[in-house]
């Protein structure tokens, strides 16, 4: 099983944690904590943006990176949420089985 770390922002806490819920209940993220006050510096469409966000990381495998970035984007009021992943190289041998339990789909 190949783990990811997903990275995604959402403009406030109560969307965030929306979003999370969703995922966790679906088992396409076994966690998702959730930062709050993080402040985001970034151009879009042309306009240097200052942002306060929410900052989500979502632990997930990768075969369900694709179902969980749909998900995501079905949920989130961005038009293009930050979805982003990156390999988890090596964690925990009981918590990588956790994580694998957490998001099978058939329990």
């Amino acid at each position: 099983m190949e783990a990811l770390v997903v990275y995604i922002t959402a403009p406030n806490e109560e969307e965030a944690a929306k979003i999370a819920k969703i995922l966790v209940e679906e088992r396409l993220a076994g966690c998702v904590n959730i930062i709050k006050d993080i402040r985001s510096i970034y151009s879009w469409q042309g306009k240097l943006e200052d942002e306060k966000e929410v900052l989500m990381i979502v632990k997930t495998r990768l075969e369900l990176f694709s179902a969980l970035t749909s998900k995501v984007k079905e949920l989130h009021s961005y038009t293009v949420p930050e979805v982003i992943a990156m390999p988890i190289v090596d964690g925990s041998e009981e918590y990588i089985k956790w994580l694998k339990e957490a998001t099978t789909q058939n329990q």
